[in-house]
């Protein structure tokens, strides 16, 4: 059976079988046995790397590193450590031995010497359970080194390398040992651009883990690599770097007293303005909001008084294209018909800032805006504010009137309610039942597309940097780098990251959940999924042809066709689904 070793015989270090077909063999045969043996005892002493090299049953064979590319051997089952390495390592030396089968003192040696590796075997089987790269394979590397000098790294990867961080498990740690411990094959090229963006987001995570395992010294070891490659002005991958850097600092240094001040933050003024231009800016939110309009509409058409109630006015962007496809409609219909006559109800909570956040004076000045925007477009619209816990709502309390089709707007609303997870009340299931008690013609869901609600802390990091990654790539696609709404924008979405995924219990507002796990939670409310129609998926497809051409932008239906998805580059961020 073939080996693929050289097609000599070999009988241990170096010496063949058959002497005397070599010239150099009679000038050896005429020295005496004193000079023979002075020199093989020189010349093992000149070799002290057979001593570290040992056989390895359950790891890849050092020697298969060792051989050259054209004919890497194949393992030899019953060959020791000693004839083994000997046969790869020093094919060149032989031609200084010559064969002595009389000389007992130099088999005795040999004997020994390879007697003494394979007692380190047996020495070192522990040593293998843990990283793949033992002490016995890299003193075979420095050897490697020694005799086969390895040639110069390719530019830039070097670079790429110095953000590998120390592994913090079993799993990465043998990753991060086979990567180390095989040289680059013949054809190895210089990674692509990506690959530093791919190095970073595995330092994060690997941080995260270090954090959540309570490995400081491995999570400190990680920050300071990233530290380095966070730039908040930099590409998509440094921005995040720099935002899932500051989360992780909040993680390691959580507020000591009281409630945080991440959540004064997220109810500040310039927040909730952030918070619109990321509407306005994103084409995922703008679209997933501009469909939640159209199943209004849908569930309402030919009703001569709609009433929509909505818990999250904010600064009532969402109203502006509603109220022009509400125009646009109207246009197309005979004259003598009527546009129908809008209500919408703001509704602000006075017991907690997760709805809306807006003092009555706010909203005033939001609905005052809107009212104007109607009359100008032909639009009978009447802006009310009802001040009332949630617990408390019911058709009186909102003002509903008889002949009204009513419809409750929740968008990115429930997801800053909390839920079974943090209080025994459930109010966001409390919340969906006073709602279905309305008995409205549709419920709206815009959501995102993310799970940073019950999943543990290294869950929720691993989740907010794919979602926040493909978003912030999205908006490079569409927004000018040196925008100042673009900097407010990133702002907003850091304040939320560090509140969303570095806090626990109430301190966290943001409790995302994916369309799964809404579905679920709307059912047992006693909600039923709306299909979406073309009446829907049809005009919103059509703007999104409207914006800005960029082909990374989707619009999918979800769960078969009951929920319409927006992403980017195939990651879906937001969700827009109706119920009744």
């Amino acid at each position: 059976m073939e080996s693929g070793f050289p097609p000599t015989r070999d009988l241990g270090f170096g010496f063949e079988a058959e002497p005397g077909n070599r010239p150099e063999d009679a000038g050896l045969l005429k020295r005496s046995l004193t000079e023979m043996e002075e020199r093989r005892r020189q010349q093992l002493q000149q070799m002290p790397f057979l001593r570290s090299v040992k056989q390895r049953t359950h790891l890849a064979s050092p020697v298969g590193r060792l051989a050259s590319p054209a004919r890497l051997p194949t393992p030899l089952k019953s060959t020791s450590s000693l004839t083994t390495v000997s046969s790869e390592l020093a094919p060149q030396r032989r031609a200084d031995f010559g064969p002595d089968k009389g000389s007992d003192a130099m088999r005795n040696r040999l004997q020994e010497l390879e007697r003494r590796l394979l007692l380190d075997d047996e020495e070192d089987e522990t040593c293998a359970s843990g990283s793949a790269l033992t002490g016995a394979e890299w003193r075979g590397q420095e050897v490697q080194q020694i005799i086969f000098p390895p040639p110069p790294p390719p530019p830039g990867l070097a670079a790429a390398k110095k953000l590998l961080p120390s592994p913090t498990n079993s799993a990465s740690s043998t990753v991060s040992s086979s990567a180390s411990s095989s040289p680059p094959p013949p054809s190895f090229t210089p990674p692509p651009p990506s690959s530093s963006s791919s190095s970073s987001r595995h330092v994060l995570l690997d941080a995260a883990a270090s954090i959540a395992d309570g490995n400081l010294e491995a999570a400190e070891a990680n920050l300071a690599v990233l530290k380095r490659s966070a730039n908040p002005r930099g590409d998509a991958e440094q921005r995040l770097t720099a935002m899932m850097f500051a989360t992780l600092l909040a993680r390691l240094n959580p507020p000591r007293t009281g409630r945080s001040k991440a959540i004064a933050e997220l109810c500040s003024g310039e927040h909730l303005a952030a918070t619109q231009m990321l509407y306005d800016l994103s084409p995922c939110f703008k679209l997933s909001l501009i469909a939640a309009n159209f199943a209004i509409l849908e569930a309402v058409k030919d009703q001569p008084k709609i009433h929509i109630v909505d818990l999250d006015v904010g600064q009532g962007r969402q109203y502006d294209a509603l109220i022009h496809a509400l125009a646009d409609r109207h246009r197309c219909r005979p004259s003598s018909a009527r546009p129908p006559a809008v209500k919408i109800t703001a509704v602000a909570d006075p017991t907690t800032l997760l709805y809306g956040n807006y003092d009555a004076s706010s909203l005033s000045e939001v609905g005052g805006r809107i009212a104007k925007l109607a009359e100008r477009a032909g639009v009978g619209l009447r802006f009310t504010i009802v001040s009332r816990r949630a617990s408390e709502l019911d058709a009186a309390s909102l003002g509903y009137e008889p002949g009204e089709a009513l419809a409750v707007n929740l968008a990115f609303v429930l997801s800053r309610v909390a839920d079974e997870s943090v209080s025994p009340a459930n109010p966001r299931d409390e919340l969906l039942r006073r709602v279905r008690a309305l008995r409205p013609a549709v419920v709206t869901l815009v959501e995102q597309e993310i799970n940073t609600n019950t999943a543990a802390f290294s869950g929720r990091f691993a989740e907010a940097c794919g979602h926040l990654g493909a978003l912030l790539e999205s908006l490079d696609a569409t927004v000018p780098r040196e925008s100042g709404e673009r900097e407010r924008v990133e702002a907003g979405l850091a304040r939320r990251a560090v509140n969303s995924v570095a806090r626990e219990g109430a301190d966290r507002v943001e409790r995302c959940e994916v369309l799964g796990k809404w579905r679920a939670r709307m059912s047992m409310a006693g909600f039923q999924p709306v299909p979406v129609g073309p009446g829907v998926s049809e005009p919103v497809k059509a703007r999104l042809a409207s914006f800005r051409s960029n082909p990374g932008f989707t619009i999918k239906d979800e769960a078969g066709g009951v929920a319409l998805g927006f992403g980017w580059m195939g990651r879906v961020l937001t969700v827009s689904s109706a119920w009744r």
